[in-house]
């Protein structure tokens, strides 16, 4: 964990002017317009790397007949791969990036796809809107509406550094796995407290419990193997305020004359309509910082102006029971 957040802040100083100032201006909203826990940006829950010599220990996790160091497993250009079974071959950007400015897709989506909720799940995405996307961010189009997302200037700058074909390949290989069940939404009032890893929430043990409030937290099912041995088998849980899977429900479907049925573009079952990506069982918190930032006008593209009227007159009540229902949709 040491040697990602160490890269994360090396990454960002270098990154070059242009580029951090293509992620953090345009935006129109100062930082606390948008609530903090989509983003994981509190700077109060935020915990250091800690110090020490590198772990040279060979780790296991259940299920694999691997072994890998820490150094190893956090290389952020070539992770450890737990379970080559679980994927098709992975072309070179999506297994090694290309040194020195692009580190691998699989280091923080993994190589299953899945993500994690400080990121993106990309697997099952089409490959037209996930080319796109990248295009989108090269171009400038998508950026954070909280500054802080340090993880959202790091992918400008790898679709700024990647070739055409190697957005395609990446693009190919996600799209070619599917999306299956990934998080578990359970309504709640009370949720474990927790600290912040670059933008991950992980349980604090022994510190007991908090009141969720207006907001949704993911954890990892097992934080240890998602944050220290990056399992890519390792679930999540989305606690979500009770009522608000009901009350998301009935905006998603019907709109309630705030927006729009999200079936008429992402298909009834939320599955996805052509090259309109799935949205059924993603990341609430994903799914949150996207429609804030198209609210906010961080995030535009061709895609995010049939979007526009569907965000616009959304609360943050009404964009967190939304996700919460979206999230609470099985995939598969």
């Amino acid at each position: 964990m040491s040697i990602t957040v160490a890269f994360w802040a090396v990454s960002l100083t270098a990154l070059s002017a242009a580029s951090m100032l293509c992620f953090s201006t345009g935006s129109t909203a100062a930082i606390s317009s948008v609530p903090v826990w989509p983003y994981g940006t509190d700077p109060d829950k935020t915990s250091p790397a800690p110090n020490g010599p590198p772990d040279t220990t060979l780790k296991r996790v259940p299920g694999s007949g691997l072994q890998f160091t820490e150094a190893q497993i956090q290389n952020p250009f070539g992770p450890a791969d737990w379970f080559p079974e679980d994927h098709p071959a992975m072309p070179a950007i999506v297994a090694v990036g290309r040194k020195p400015s692009i580190m691998a897709c699989a280091f923080c989506h993994y190589p299953n796809g899945k993500g994690k909720p400080e990121n993106a799940g990309v697997s099952g995405l089409p490959v037209s809107y996930f080319v796109e996307q990248m295009h989108e961010f090269r171009d400038g189009e998508r950026k954070s509406a909280d500054s802080r997302k340090q993880n959202t200037a790091l992918m400008a700058a790898f679709a700024k550094a990647m070739t055409d074909q190697e957005i395609q390949q990446a693009a190919e290989y996600f799209g070619s796995i599917m999306w299956t069940p990934w998080i578990k939404v359970v309504e709640t009032d009370m949720v474990p407290k927790t600290r912040t890893s670059a933008g991950l929430y992980i349980p604090i043990p022994g510190a007991g419990k908090e009141q969720l409030g207006e907001r949704i937290i993911e954890i990892p099912v097992d934080p240890d193997g998602t944050e220290e041995l990056r399992n890519p088998r390792s679930s999540f849980i989305a606690y979500v305020p009770f009522g608000s899977i009901e009350k998301g429900r009935a905006l998603v479907t019907g709109g309630n004359k705030r927006t729009i049925a999200c079936g008429v573009c992402h298909g009834d079952d939320l599955k996805g309509l052509g090259p309109v990506p799935g949205i059924a069982g993603r990341s609430p918190s994903y799914m949150a910082r996207q429609l804030y930032d198209m609210q906010q006008g961080t995030r535009n593209g061709s895609w995010t102006k049939l979007m526009k009227p569907v965000v616009r007159n959304l609360s943050e009540e009404d964009v967190l029971n939304v996700v919460a229902y979206v999230s609470s949709v099985q995939p598969q």
